[in-house]
Parts: C-alpha cells; structure tokens; sequence
C-alpha cells in the first residue's frame, strides 16, 4: 500500500476518543498486565488454568481448554498476547469457527471472559488479542502521566497497530498446530468500543487520509459484531466510512451506553447511527433499555445490579445466535432470541423482525426504528 503521510487531524479528536472510548469502567477490569516489551515466542504447552474470572472456571468445569499464548510479530517487533478458548469438538478432532477479539482499551487479553468462554462452549474458537499499546500496561506508572498514555495509546498508529495485532495472530493461528482444526472459511470479529472499532476496520470500514482510503479490510473474517461502538469522530460522512463494510455486522448497546469524556462525549444514538450507516448484506441491531458502557466488559453491577447478569446473558446469547445464522445457516436461535428478553429491550432489529421488543416510552427519539412494530 502507497505510504500515507498522516496530517494532524488524525493524532487530533477521532482517534483520541477512539482511544479514550473505553476509558469509563475498564480500568476496574482485573487481569494482569502483560510487559508490552519482547515476551517468549515459545506457547505453553499445558491449558492455563484461568482462575481470573467465574466465567473462565465455569468454561474449564464444562471441558474448555483456556491456552495464554505469547506470541512475538518479529515484523514489528512487537508483543501479541493471546487467549486462546479451545472447545471441545476442535479438541476431539472436528474443526470449528473461530472469532477474533479486540478487547477496549485498558484491558487485556483476560478481559470479556464471559464471552469468550461462552462461545467456547457453544463450539466457537474465541482468541481474544492483547493490544500493547493500548492494554492493561496504561495504568500503570506515575498517575500524573496518565493521559500521555493514553493519548499515545489512542494515536492513529496505534489504531493501525491493533488491526495489524488481529491479523498477525489470526495468520500465527492459521499456521500453527491448530490449523486443520479451524475452519478458515468461518471466521468472524467482535470487539468491545476500541475494539469495536478496530473490527469495523477489520471488517472494512474506509477511512480517507491524504487523499487515499486506508485498506484494512481482512477478507478472511466474515461476519462482524459491535458492541458500543464509538462514532468515527471527525468525519464527515459515516455512511462512506461504513457503507464500504461488505459482510453481516451485529450491533449491540443499551440506552445509556454513554462516553462521558470531554470534548468526546457521545452517547446510544450514536451508535444507532453508525448502524443505519453500515453496509453489508444483513445488520442487526440490539439496544438494550438502561445499562452503561462498561455493563458489556467483566465488570459486575455497572449499569444495575439486576440488569447487568440479565444483559451479559442476553448479550452472549444473542453474539451465538448471530454467529449462528450467518455463520453456519442456522436462525433459529436468532427467530427466537428477543422473546426471553423482551423486558429489558428498547430496541431489537433483525432482517427477521424490525421494530420494538420493549418499551421505548423513554427512551430518545433517536433509538426508535424507522419501521415500529412488534419483533418476534
């Protein structure tokens, strides 16, 4: 690709609040940073046994195998930390899809365990990457130099470095003894607010710069989801950002799912915008009625102490479903998924039902769908 020389507008507001979207509620994510300096090339060769999260043991107990793997880009010189939920039907010889993680930014590689052990259990590989420039790594040090750090981790090469981290380790996984039990033809991305839109790169979101669209695409993923993606700050016309994105993308955000940073503030309309923005030949939309922005990370009671179990649930639930249908040709989950979560929906569009699944007597204007009726 033709060297792009980036003008000061991409250090300045979109990728700064790309970087500081997650700020709100990561920080109290408990994992352990990983050392973003050189880390060994050579992987465990035994499952780590994952004791940081209830959803982790819960995966272990139900026969997930959980590897932490470090591996190096010698490319870059750069450290890329995995977590690798290995299900049972890929350890019994069967090859399985797999989903690409991009954590938000603070956390790390043990973060969204709810998740990734989740669909390990319901026969998805989940490898969860490790950004460090932007990970766990930020809190650490003098408090005074905080923002510094996270102004570098939001600059756009650190942007670039995080797409370039989810392609290096799908490349290393794809050519590792785990390979056969892949299948490369069912892959998808998922990622929580930076990571979210590192996804929407990955998935091909066109961004110009000097002139030139930034090609990031990963043709080898095939499907997207988003949860509380944040607005490309900056742009002008998101339509020709995200219209560009060719494959089905889940959107998934609660009515306050809200970034209060100053000067970045933006809140659960922005997010439904960017999926009315969104190309593809399917998208769907999950908003769920109260909530936070960092209800969708490992973090109990954010967003309600009765909301928050019930939302992780549905969240998980809904990202198989979803990964299901487009995935592997199946609905049905998908036909029947709002029902159970009716109650807490504000909002639930899918190419099988379009329209309310809960009460939007509250909720802005912005969160109702053009087309209202009862979903299914």
């Amino acid at each position: 690709m033709q060297a792009i020389k980036f003008t000061p507008l991409t250090t300045g507001r979109w990728l700064l609040a790309l970087g500081l979207a997650g700020l709100l509620g990561l920080s109290a994510c408990k994992s352990t940073p990983v050392d973003s300096r050189r880390v060994p090339t050579q992987a465990q060769s035994q499952p780590e046994v994952a004791a940081d999260s209830v959803w982790a043991k819960e995966a272990l107990a139900a026969g997930v195998q959980v590897f932490d793997l470090d591996w190096q880009d010698e490319s870059r010189d750069r450290a890329v930390p995995v977590r690798l939920y290995w299900p049972q039907p890929a350890q019994q010889g069967q090859a399985v899809p797999l989903v690409l993680f991009s954590h938000g930014i603070g956390s790390s590689r043990r973060g969204y365990s709810y998740l990734g052990a989740y669909l390990a259990a319901q026969g998805y590989a989940s490898l969860h990457v490790q950004h460090v420039g932007s990970d766990r790594q930020l809190w650490l040090g003098n408090p005074l130099q905080l923002v510094e750090r996270l102004q570098t981790a939001a600059r756009e090469q650190e942007v670039l470095a995080r797409v370039a981290d989810v392609k290096f380790a799908l490349d290393r996984l794809l050519r590792s003894e785990r390979a056969g039990l892949i299948d490369a033809e069912r892959i998808a991305v998922a990622g929580h607010s930076y990571g979210a839109n590192t996804s929407l790169l990955l998935a091909g979101a066109r961004v110009q710069r000097a002139g030139h669209a930034l090609e990031l695409r990963e043709p080898r993923i095939k499907a997207a989801i988003l949860i509380s993606a944040p607005p490309f700050y900056g742009e002008a016309d998101t339509a020709a950002i995200a219209g560009a994105i060719p494959i089905p993308s889940l959107h998934i955000t609660a009515t306050e799912d809200v970034i209060r940073i100053p000067g970045y503030y933006s809140e659960a309309k922005d997010r439904v915008a960017l999926f009315e923005a969104i190309g593809g030949p399917s998208k769907m939309l999950a908003v769920f009625e109260g909530g936070s922005h960092s209800m969708f990370t490992d973090r109990g009671l954010t967003g309600g102490a009765s909301l928050n179990p019930r939302a992780k649930q549905a969240t998980k639930e809904l990202a198989v479903a979803f990964l299901d249908d487009v995935l592997l040709g199946r609905p049905q989950a998908l036909q029947r998924w709002g029902g159970p979560y009716r109650d807490i929906l504000a909002r639930w569009q899918t190419p099988y039902s379009s329209g309310v699944q809960g009460s939007l007597a509250g909720a802005s204007p912005a969160l109702r769908p053009a087309l209202a009726g009862p979903g299914s």
